[in-house]
């Protein structure tokens, strides 16, 4: 584990955090991300993260969006030329940083799953969305709180469901 990781997990599950952390790390990671061409994503020094761009469910306008993920399929974290192995699959969990609603790009996914595109390490890849359901969002759930336990305490803050999404390339073109 990273030196500093079990800080920073502690220190974000705090409300503290919650009230100011969604205003301000978003904000980070889309203007680093811009200036660097898409090499740098400053929230991926704690977690693997991406950019997802999605049309917005009701205006259909690209929303981008930078989020931490959990990538699967990936062995060594070198796989592939462009951007991970044909294989490559990625979780988003959508904790809204345990905020009582689900957070936008949640419902921008269930409006549009096949229409996504990520930037994982600076590579444009066409991807869909599953939202996980049953047993299935279960057993990824367990391996999320793994990854990061302060999920648990996202998810005993709120009432709803934390939704769990499954983005898997695709090679066909956007619908």
């Amino acid at each position: 584990m990273a030196p500093g990781v079990r800080l920073v997990q502690k220190v974000s599950s705090t409300r503290a955090f919650v009230r100011v952390a969604p205003h301000v790390i978003p904000a980070m990671d889309r203007t680093v991300h811009r200036l660097t061409r898409g090499k740098v994503l400053l929230s991926a020094r704690m977690l693997p993260g991406l950019i997802l761009t999605v049309p917005g469910a009701r205006s259909g306008r690209l929303r981008t969006t930078p989020l931490a993920c959990m990538p699967e399929n990936e062995t060594d974290g070198t796989e592939g030329t462009e951007g991970g192995g044909a294989g490559q699959s990625w979780i988003l969990v959508g904790s809204n940083f345990g905020r009582t609603g689900h957070p936008a790009w949640t419902a921008n996914l269930l409006a549009g799953p096949g229409k996504a595109v990520v930037n994982w390490r600076g590579q444009d890849i066409p991807v869909r969305a599953t939202l996980l359901e049953g047993a299935e969002r279960d057993a990824v759930w367990q391996t999320a709180l793994k990854f990061w336990p302060p999920y648990a305490a996202y998810q005993a803050r709120i009432e709803r469901e934390i939704r769990l999404f499954r983005l898997e390339r695709r090679e066909e073109p956007a619908a």
